[in-house]
């Protein structure tokens, strides 16, 4: 029989419902880290293809250093791109001109295709900021010191500036790590003349550009709305957003094309400044693979090789018949004379002639740049810098006696800058993800900032298409002549010069922050830069 209780009970006689399965939710970190390690693979199959190709085997060890100098470099590009995307979707999401997520991606994608777009110039106006004797010293001990010094020294001011939520610029850091290597390995080498240790024609043209950049935005803004005011007599455009509602669909449109601007713009002038230091790293490793530009056409090589001739020949008239025993010595004695940065002597004017010819030799004898053996690349570049260096000392000297043709130093500081100035196309690919992702993180401490904490009043729609649309202009300007400049510093001066224009009244905590983080980056970066290559100096 059966227990009564047992029947009387119906939770116990009816089978329980099935649970439904968990659906699968993919994490959006995912769909982040998903293009990072497919960035990471395809850097390090290009690295072997291009080796492969030339057949410049890699020790495990090498390519290991070689993975962690290049992850560092990428590093300070994605820190470039979460720091100051801020000042390039700053006006679209402070209007609600597009969603903050949308923007972001938006931006990050037009960084992207400005890396692509850009010409290489300003990375190697970074890089000859750099002392020659380190630059050739690049897969040295002292090379890596070098690297990964003003790096990091770079990425720490980045990461503190941007913790506090101030504007700053990574182009004053990057540049002031660099002039901190130079001087500590300077002091390190030499107690004379320390300062040497730096380009200071380059640093003068470099600071030039930082200086007077963001003056233009402040001045160009002001102007570009007080014209808008005159010709563009419709009020919305002078009104500060309204709850979350966006703007009217002309002004929106007008305001995404200023972010699209300052996106493409700062992707084309940003992204360049760590490409020269990632060729840097990877000449250290692979000199043979990277050395040299081994894509140019073999149709060029003619002409080439006329402008090392004219070279050389000026050279050879300067030297008044003086010459020097041997190639090791020339090498010696130019190497000297660029540290000095001092060309003064029939001596060196005859070792620069033999070092030019034996650039001109190789080339014809192989047929082609291309051609010239594995084994001889890393030397042969070598030459070209020292004799590149030398050029550039002689132009920038007004005072030098028995100043070889112009002309013809031109010809051959162009074929040295077209074989030794180069960046393959998976830099900029690399380069540009590593820009673009980090443009998608970390925008919301300095929207504020740039929206409401540099005038007294909110922005209005005006104030932010002015801004904007002079940022990118300028920005673009700049690039396209090889010289470095920092958005941040353009936009946030757009945006003052606006409120002055608007009289508006600035907030002078915001502009004297501002202002501090601007004059304190350099000498900040060069102090912490410099300590860090004379501990990594122990270390490697």
């Amino acid at each position: 029989m059966f227990d009564a209780s047992f029947e009387s009970n119906p939770i116990d006689s009816v089978t329980p419902p099935p649970v439904p399965p968990k659906k699968l939710r993919l994490s959006p970190n995912l769909f982040f880290l998903v293009p990072i390690l497919l960035g990471l693979i395809y850097v390090g199959y290009s690295v072997h293809k291009d080796a492969a190709a030339i057949g410049e085997p890699l020790a495990m060890g090498a390519f290991l250093f070689l993975g962690l100098a290049l992850l560092i470099a990428f590093g300070f590009e994605f820190v470039n791109g979460f720091h100051d995307t801020a000042n390039a979707v700053a006006t679209v999401i402070y209007t609600h001109s597009m969603p903050p997520l949308f923007a972001v991606i938006w931006s990050g994608v037009f960084n992207f295709l400005g890396v692509l777009a850009s010409t290489g110039a300003v990375a190697y106006g970074i890089v000859m900021l750099l002392p020659v004797e380190l630059i050739l010293q690049v897969g040295t001990g002292a090379g890596y010191a070098m690297i990964f010094a003003l790096l990091i020294s770079a990425i720490i001011w980045n990461l503190g500036t941007w913790i506090l939520g101030i504007p700053n610029s990574s182009s004053h850091a990057l540049i002031g790590s660099i002039m901190g290597v130079g001087l500590a390995n300077q002091l390190m080498t030499s107690a004379v003349n320390a300062t040497s240790g730096i380009d200071w024609a380059q640093a003068a043209k470099v600071g030039k550009a930082l200086i007077f950049s963001p003056l233009i935005g402040f001045i160009a803004a002001a102007l570009l709305l007080l014209a808008m005011k005159t010709l563009i007599r419709n009020p919305k455009l002078y009104e500060a957003p309204k709850d979350q509602a966006p703007p009217p669909f002309w002004i929106r449109t007008t305001l995404i094309a200023a972010c699209t601007g300052v996106s493409f713009a700062h992707g084309g002038n940003d992204g360049q400044k760590g490409m020269g230091l990632i060729m840097i790293i990877l000449i250290g490793v692979a000199p043979a693979t990277y050395a040299l530009n081994r894509a140019l056409p073999d149709t060029a090589q003619p002409a080439y090789v006329a402008s090392l001739d004219a070279g050389e020949q000026a050279f050879a008239v300067h030297a008044h018949g003086a010459s020097v025993p041997t190639l090791d010595i020339a090498r010696s004695a130019v190497n000297a004379a660029v540290r000095n940065r001092r060309i003064d002597t029939p001596d060196l004017y005859g070792a620069l002639a033999m070092m030019t010819g034996n650039i001109e030799t190789q080339i014809k004898v192989h047929g082609a740049l291309s051609k010239v053996p594995a084994a001889d690349m890393p030397q042969l570049r070598n030459d070209m810098y020292l004799v590149n260096g030398a050029v550039s000392i002689l132009k920038a000297d007004k005072n030098a006696k028995a100043m070889p043709d112009t002309k013809a130093l031109s010809g051959l500081q162009a074929t040295l800058n077209d074989m030794t100035r180069y960046v393959p196309t998976w830099v900029k690919i690399a380069t540009a993800l590593a820009l673009g992702l980090g443009t998608m993180v970390g925008w919301k401490r300095i929207v504020v900032t740039v929206g409401e904490k540099i005038g007294k009043s909110h922005m209005t729609y005006g104030q932010g298409a002015a801004a904007g649309l002079v940022a990118a202009v300028t920005i673009y300007a700049a690039e396209r002549l090889g010289l470095p400049v920092s958005t941040t510093h353009i936009l946030s001066g757009g945006v003052a010069g606006t409120m002055t224009a608007n009289r508006s009244g600035l907030q002078w905590s915001t502009i004297r922050g501002i202002a501090m983080a601007w004059v304190l980056t350099l000498p900040a970066t060069v102090v912490l830069s410099g300590l860090l290559y004379f501990i990594l100096r122990q270390v490697l």
